[in-house]
């Protein structure tokens, strides 16, 4: 038999007291990231990035959890935003519970090409209870001409799986984005998609292709890095009998094994 509990005010006034002293009772948001955009734009207008993050909330768990974070690229100190940053994590079916960004983990400029620059930015929900959660990686440009900041990429995956989206900083993928996602059906593998950046403004697709890197095989190199002679190759960037491309970390003993990269 089931049965219901029916707490008076002054008790559930207790509860949500305790409730806060868990959380560490802060109830205003503090300010977690503030970028100038102006000056590296050169924009027209004083256009910003930044990022607050409210108090403690309760996660899935129910355990304290870190707060809300609220996004804004603004020209006019938040009054208005540009599309496409509050809504990144919501798939199409609409909102739930990772639909909120709880952890800001990278904002900063990146540079595709000697003459543009972009925004970098990489969020992630609250945690589910096996420890996934969901990420966007997102790269905002700057048209001059309309004095606007627009999303230029976007991709929205899980963490559980070995999934990994990367921007290349430097060498012949310099501007380049890199994704690895399980495939859904066996031998279990990944799917390798690269986006590389092109003007006006904007990233496409150029390759997309089913790793020779399987799941749980044994290799301890990242995805990305262990499909990278692959992926030069298949762009024409590398060849057979040239050194192999390396992670940046290191590789002691750098060979090809099964197609993929092993150290």
């Amino acid at each position: 038999m089931a049965v219901t509990l029916r707490l008076g005010l002054p008790a559930l006034i207790l509860n949500a007291l305790a409730a806060s002293v868990a959380l560490g009772a802060p109830t205003s948001t503090k300010t977690i990231a503030d970028l100038d955009l102006a000056r590296p734009f050169a924009a027209r207008s004083p256009w910003r990035f930044t990022a607050t993050q409210g108090p403690p909330v309760e996660g899935l768990s129910g355990e304290p959890q870190d707060g809300k974070i609220n996004l804004y690229i603004s020209n006019d100190k938040g009054r208005s935003c540009a599309a496409g940053l509050a809504d990144s994590l919501v798939l199409r079916a609409g909102p739930d519970l990772f639909s909120e960004p709880h952890f800001l983990d990278k904002a900063l400029l990146v540079h595709p090409g000697d003459t543009t620059t972009l925004l970098l930015v990489q969020i992630a929900s609250q945690p589910a209870m096996n420890g996934d959660q969901r990420t966007a990686t997102l790269l905002f440009g700057y048209d001059r001409a309309a004095d606007r900041v627009s999303r230029v990429y976007a991709h929205v995956t899980g963490r559980n799986n070995n999934q990994e989206v990367r921007y290349v900083t430097r060498g012949s993928l310099r501007g380049a984005v890199i994704s690895a996602e399980p495939t859904s059906d066996a031998p279990f593998a990944f799917w390798v998609t690269v986006d590389r950046f092109v003007r006006p403004g904007r990233y496409k697709q150029v390759l997309r292709y089913r790793s020779a890197t399987t799941y749980g095989d044994g290799n301890r190199l990242a995805v990305i890095d262990s499909e990278m002679p692959n992926i030069v190759r298949q762009l024409g960037l590398w060849r057979q009998g040239q050194p192999l491309p390396l992670p940046d970390g290191g590789c002691a003993r750098p060979h090809l094994e099964r197609g993929a990269l092993w150290c």
